[in-house]
């Protein structure tokens, strides 16, 4: 199979778009370091102060009981502080009575890649918060009000609940209910307040919520360039990149908001909507010792339902993985968390929800090993394509067979490449020839490719699975840690990346070694330069991805083989170009106008040479 010119533009094609792509989704943070800083110094002037619990846990002085003076008619007798637990079988929430809100959540399923549990906002960032009004102009914090805790209930259906009451003399109410189903990431939070005309203003809830992502996965840095603010506004799903500090505003019908890191997500669920949210997202000082990815700082505000002077208040928090097929049953948008597409390769998501991940969940159901579910898969998606591939090779095997003629024609005309264009289009047509053969096949690639990239990068079901060498396939791997590191590629080996880049290297050579057109010294280096970018590429990017990768060269090289050697058989396609040359050639309407438009370029240039020469 020869490897004509369009077919390496082709190929320069895909790879100066994934370069494209890659630089654009790469969160360089010292391109950000001067906007990074003036926003967070902005944020750190306005931040909120402290708040008195922080202190206390800080300097080992607990309080026993409300602080009146701050809590007004709530201040009641001292109430001890209380740990209270809901856990189905995939996690367990500690509840405090003190601001009735969950404090740990640990998740059952995982294990971050140190093998310890992972427990999702246990710092004393992370708070649920509203004012509630407690005298004349004197409003509290309802995490400073101690609840009284009442027992977890056991229901048939596997669901728990566990409710915490607070009240006052002149019979006002706030409960704070929560409810755990089996096998559930997904907590339901319900507020049940009597009084609400006296105990808020406005007629509305106005909240805070703070969450923050703490470092799971191997690769703290790569991490964090996958750790992005999600949210739902109006029914329209959106994210924000955060590779520096930042803040967006939302006037109305916020329906839900999310902290997503590489593989887990921290979220906020309103069951009507919220107003007037304010989001603002901060990264640890490149200086400070602080262990976390980035924190989220929300306020906002939920209307009430009419006038009613009773009012309850709907919410949901997801504390899990981010896991298309989990967060799709929640008919909430909630799957559009996790990318499988975005930017200009959108579109590849459908691609993956409703082919690649359908077929990936049937091989792992049924095969043990990962690595050789991602065999399986590559062979499938090669057999879809080897129909574009075989006839990529055949039409480089009849341009092959056309090379002398198209030689021919550029010796005669080689003091006018334009004649030559249009005397070169017409030896193809004639002949039954594609001229774009070799270059559409490789593009039509391109959505495959990219598809698998982002299906590669985020599916949770490849963490902590190994193969061969990979401790992890969610992760790169790596076979030896170098002692510096080097610009571009980084401060490990990954052989998987090695192996990925020599077969593309042979399949350069390959395609050289049967190219028709070698005039052109650049076309000679062209082939060579996506391999060695991805060295660099690919060193950082999940080993699943890189095995996917050493394999479907593989079977690129042994597929160039097999249909050069066995299949194509020149001599029928001799005897074929002879039969199209015989037929009269149907142009189209676009060939039609391209012609004229070389003739006339043509009959342009004729008349200044022979103005130059009189």
């Amino acid at each position: 199979m020869g490897m004509d010119k369009n077919t390496i533009i082709g190929f320069v094609l895909i790879g100066a778009l994934l370069i494209a792509m890659f630089a654009i989704n790469s969160k360089n943070r010292l391109a950000y370091e001067a906007e990074q800083k003036r926003v967070a110094d902005s944020i750190a002037k306005n931040a909120p102060k402290p708040q008195a619990k922080d202190v206390a846990k800080a300097t080992g002085i607990t309080s026993k009981g409300n602080d009146s003076a701050k809590l007004g008619s709530f201040a009641q007798e001292a109430l001890p502080k209380s740990i209270s637990i809901l856990e189905n079988d995939v996690m367990e929430i500690s509840f405090s009575n003190k601001g009735a809100k969950p404090e740990t959540i640990k998740l059952k399923k995982y294990k971050t890649h140190e093998g310890k549990p992972i427990v999702l906002d246990s710092s004393a960032f992370h708070h649920f918060n509203y004012n509630f009004n407690v005298g004349v102009n004197q409003t509290a914090e309802i995490i400073d009000l101690m609840f009284a805790p009442q027992t977890v209930i056991k229901n048939n259906d596997g669901t728990q609940t566990i409710s915490f009451l607070a009240s006052d003399s002149l019979g006002k109410k706030i409960k704070h209910l929560f409810t755990l189903k089996p096998n559930d990431y997904l907590l339901d939070f319900s507020i049940e307040i009597d009084g609400a005309n006296q105990l808020f203003s406005q007629r509305a809830l106005n909240f805070s919520w703070q969450t923050e992502a703490l470092p799971i996965e191997k690769d703290k840095a790569y991490e964090q360039t996958q750790t992005n603010v999600c949210f739902l506004e109006n029914g329209d799903y959106d994210f924000e990149y955060i590779s520096s500090s930042g803040s967006k505003t939302f006037k109305q019908n916020l329906n839900w908001l999310a902290l997503k890191q590489q593989f887990f997500v921290s979220g906020i669920v309103a069951k009507s909507k919220m107003d007037n949210v304010n989001v603002g997202w901060t990264l640890p000082n490149e200086q400070s010792k602080d262990n976390y990815l980035a924190r989220v700082s929300t306020t906002g505000q939920i209307p009430f339902e009419g006038i009613s002077d009773h009012q309850n208040i709907a919410l949901q928090f997801y504390f899990g993985p981010s896991d298309y097929n989990i967060l799709k049953k929640y008919n909430s948008q909630l799957e559009n968390i996790v990318p499988l597409g975005s930017g200009i390769f959108a579109f590849v998501k459908y691609i993956n929800r409703h082919f690649l991940l359908p077929v990936f969940d049937f091989l792992q159901k049924n095969v043990a090993s990962m690595g050789i579910v991602i065999l399986l898969l590559t062979l499938l998606i090669r057999l879809i394509t080897s129909p574009i591939l075989y006839k990529s090779y055949l039409s480089g095997a009849k341009m092959k067979v056309l090379k002398p003629e198209v030689d021919a024609l550029r010796e005669k005309y080689k003091d006018d490449q334009q004649t030559f264009g249009m005397e070169q289009m017409k030896l193809w047509k004639s002949a039954g020839v594609n001229p774009l053969g070799g270059c559409l096949p490789a593009l039509l690639q391109i959505p495959i490719f990219m598809s698998l990239y982002y299906f590669f990068q985020s599916n949770i079901d490849l963490r902590g699975k190994g193969f061969l060498w990979a401790a992890d396939l969610a992760s790169y791997d790596s076979i030896a840690k170098l002692p510096f590191n080097i610009p571009f590629y980084g401060d490990h080996v990954s052989l998987f990346t090695l192996t990925a880049v020599v077969t593309s290297l042979l399949i350069s050579l390959y395609g050289m070694s049967n190219m028709q057109d070698n005039s052109n010294p650049m076309m000679k280096y062209m082939p060579f330069i996506f391999p060695v970018l991805l060295l660099g590429v690919f060193n950082k990017l999940p080993a699943a991805l890189t095995w996917y990768y050493t394999i479907s060269n593989f079977i690129t090289l042994l597929l160039q083989f097999i249909i050069q050697k066995y299949i194509i058989d020149h001599n029928k396609i001799m005897l074929e170009i002879a039969e199209n040359r015989k037929k009269p050639v149907k142009k189209s309407k676009m060939q039609e106008r391209i012609e004229a438009m070389q003739e006339s370029q043509r009959k342009l240039k004729e008349l200044k040479d022979k103005s130059g020469k009189s």
